[in-house]
């Protein structure tokens, strides 16, 4: 270990790492069978580094936090020891070995086809187990967020929502959809709903045509939240009418959520899968 921290003291003295610095910095700690993730900016006190964006062992979970919020943070790694050596994972990967998965920041296409893909991926890995989904986010697309409540509801695993920080716009449709009974949130998360926004230019034709369409989403989503709350329509019509801050008492007052947790409970089959993995 003393020799890896001396070679990244090293390694930070440059104003410049190319991809061939990295593979021999932890080829000198790692088995070349490891797996180590590298993000696209390091930064330091003393010096940022710029790492080439052309890396050529990009995959799949590196190529989503580029597009994410977390661009400029470096990405933690998980050390596993097994008995065929040390195993490197990035942390979002290992989360996702225990059927958990996060949606932060933006919802875009970016985002919503990583998670998609990440549902669909745990329901062929076990259709029984739940699927717990952490969201901490502002909002964004309607089509991207409409992609990840679609696949929540059409995969057998139940999906366990959990808002952290913030759940807005489609983060609170997200939320509200989750499985009845397991939708949560932490006790200073916020959480907020409004009506969709959008906009358009061109011929009269067009802007009509445009018109007709965001308010045929607007009744959609504004149906998908009765759904999921068992509020009438004329309540769910006005409290989207424009943006709506809510403290967790008050979304689970309106449905949007079942519970507020404080602290994390350990169920037996999780403690008994911890105690395995210590033996």
């Amino acid at each position: 270990m003393s020799s890896l921290l001396s070679s990244v003291g090293n390694t930070l003295k440059t104003s410049t790492v190319k991809p061939s610095h990295f593979s021999i910095l932890f080829n000198k700690s790692y088995s070349t069978k490891s797996k180590v993730i590298i993000p696209n900016y390091v930064k330091t006190k003393l010096n940022p580094i710029k790492i080439e964006k052309n890396l050529k062992n990009l995959n799949s979970i590196k190529e989503y936090h580029s597009f994410s919020s977390v661009n400029d943070y470096w990405l933690p790694s998980v050390v596993e020891t097994t008995p065929r050596g040390e195993k490197v994972w990035d942390i979002y990967s290992r989360l996702l070995k225990e059927r958990i998965i996060l949606l932060y920041g933006e919802v875009n296409d970016v985002v919503s086809s990583s998670l998609v893909a990440q549902l669909l991926f745990l329901e062929s890995e076990n259709p029984k187990k739940p699927i717990h989904m952490y969201i901490n986010s502002p909002g964004g697309s309607v089509t991207a967020g409409m992609a990840i409540y679609d696949t929540m509801q059409y995969i057998s695993s139940p999906v366990h929502t959990l808002c952290i920080g913030q759940a807005c716009s489609m983060g609170s449709l997200l939320l509200a959809g989750g499985e009845p009974g397991k939708r949560c949130s932490l006790p200073n998360a916020r959480v907020m709903i409004h009506q969709p926004s959008g906009g358009a230019r061109g011929q009269a034709t067009d802007i009509a045509i445009h018109c007709e369409e965001i308010l045929k989403i607007k009744k959609k989503i504004n149906e998908i939240y009765v759904k999921h709350t068992k509020k009438p329509l004329d309540v769910i019509e006005k409290a989207l009418e424009r943006d709506n801050f809510m403290s967790p008492e008050e979304a689970l007052e309106f449905g949007i959520i079942d519970t507020i947790k404080e602290k994390r409970e350990i169920s037996e089959e999780e403690q008994k899968e911890t105690d395995k993995k210590n033996e």
